[in-house]
């Protein structure tokens, strides 16, 4: 299996086939924005701080695909990614968090995503070392050395107790001994959550961990905690593979990484475009003052993190909009220069529905159907069914209001009511579902206009 940095675009545009139905264009560009990640490694050094990321800027209505095409992309590359909401930044001087906080969170998680790596490569040992420390609390270790206080020699211990520490530990290796309650010392858990820093300038700009500060505070403290040996083994593994990798230099590459292959995708980017030219004030002013700050961060800057500086030249920066009231030319200019990179998408039509019901590996139908096995109901659609259901969407979407694919939500829910409610699993079942069924429950509503809008 190839490493998912290393797809070529067309492996990652088959991936997002998977998942997102049709959109070849958007899918096309972001594979090779990717893909140009890979490409800048693999040039000499004093070429690779020349080439620098394109933009993108995804356009086109909700409900087509932009804010999925960014939860795939998340697991799809094992790059540090993070997805903020450009309407939950505001400007400097403002009450709010301001735009550096989306790096600093692209930092965090690619702390997480190396140390988790790292983790990975001492597992085996860090399994051991947790077993040791478990039998250690069923039958302690006999002294290696024991000194006879009446003549001064010292003994050996019985070959009886090594024996005896054997077999519990192969006991504890088959999980023979899983369900057998013990009590461990284990690491406090420092975390806050009621704890939180306001001002112009709080602890989180300034890079600063309050929690590790307070955590240090007086040497790690540590209590006791009865659990199942099998509960206990998970957390003493997690304790002991800290102990065994080195957290400054996972630092170090997680700093490395995001600088060179980080990607920030910024949804609903046209909230903060103005709707006007002229100076009017108001709102305007506010989401104006967003794009300035987000600016240099996008032309490159030095952001301070609680994990060191990071530069955010080469981070790929994906937004997208649905731009329904305001355009891409009521971005500031600065800030067009800087996303050259412009896809449209194209709204829903009903065969791209009933592919969506019926084609990727979520597909809405297959979920309906796992919830209902689980009340032991085998759910059957026939394909007329699935067609009527896809009218209907493509129905709704064009005379009330086009909210693409989340209109089958609403549908499937509508179509499924009784069903759901009815439910108890206690006999199984089978039910299938035709054409007429869909027209009994949703033909009426769906030709109604006024009850569309409040029903579907």
């Amino acid at each position: 299996m190839m490493a998912h940095s290393e797809l070529t675009p067309r492996e990652i545009v088959a991936e997002l086939d998977n998942y997102i139905i049709g959109q070849s264009e958007a899918k096309r560009t972001v594979a090779i924005a990717l893909r140009n990640r890979w490409r800048r490694q693999q040039v000499p050094d004093e070429l690779q701080d020349e080439i620098l990321p394109s933009n993108i800027i995804l356009m086109g209505p909700t409900g087509v695909g932009k804010t999925e095409i960014a939860r795939r992309l998340a697991r799809l590359v094992d790059a540090p990614f993070v997805k903020v909401e450009a309407t939950k930044f505001t400007e400097v001087g403002y009450v709010g968090r301001d735009v550096e906080s989306m790096i600093r969170d692209l930092a965090d998680r690619a702390i997480r995503l190396v140390r988790q790596e790292h983790e990975e490569r001492v597992q085996d040992r860090a399994r051991e070392l947790a077993r040791e420390r478990v039998l250690n609390v069923i039958m302690p270790p006999p002294p290696v050395n024991a000194v006879d206080a009446d003549n001064g020699h010292t003994e050996t211990p019985e070959p009886a107790e090594s024996t005896t520490r054997t077999r519990f530990r192969e006991r504890l290796k088959d999980g023979r001994l899983a369900n057998r309650e013990i009590e461990i010392e284990v690491q406090s858990d420092h975390s806050s959550p009621m704890l939180q820093v306001f001002g112009p300038m709080g602890m989180e700009e300034m890079g600063v961990n309050i929690q590790d500060m307070l955590g240090n505070f007086g040497g790690k403290q540590r209590k006791k905690r009865r659990l199942k040996i099998s509960e206990a083994e998970e957390l003493l593994t997690k304790e002991e593979a800290l102990k065994l990798i080195d957290l400054d230099h996972v630092t170090q590459e997680a700093i490395k990484r995001v600088e060179d292959s980080g990607i920030v995708f910024i949804d609903e980017i046209d909230k903060v475009a103005s709707r006007s030219s002229k100076g009017t004030g108001g709102p305007d002013v506010s989401r104006e003052g967003v794009q300035r700050d987000l600016l240099p961060l996008v032309e490159g800057a030095t952001v301070t993190t609680k994990h060191g500086m990071i530069k955010t030249d080469h981070i790929l920066f994906i937004a997208s909009g649905a731009f329904h009231v305001a355009k891409p030319s009521d971005l500031i200019p600065e800030m067009q220069g800087r996303f050259p990179i412009r896809v449209e998408m194209h709204s829903l039509t009903e065969e791209d529905f009933y592919r969506i019901l019926t084609q990727p590996r979520n597909a809405l139908l297959k979920q309906y159907r796992a919830l209902l096995e689980a009340e032991n109901v085998t759910l059957n659609f026939t394909d007329d069914a699935v067609k009527m259901i896809a009218k209907t969407a493509a129905m709704v979407n064009a005379d009330v209001e086009n909210i693409g694919a989340r209109r089958l939500h609403t549908i499937m829910t509508t179509l499924l009511e009784e069903l759901l409610f009815e439910s108890d699993g206690s006999c199984p079942k089978t039910v299938n579902m035709d054409a007429s069924d869909v027209e009994l429950y949703l033909g009426s509503i769906a030709r109604n206009r006024d009850l569309s809008q409040y029903i579907l």
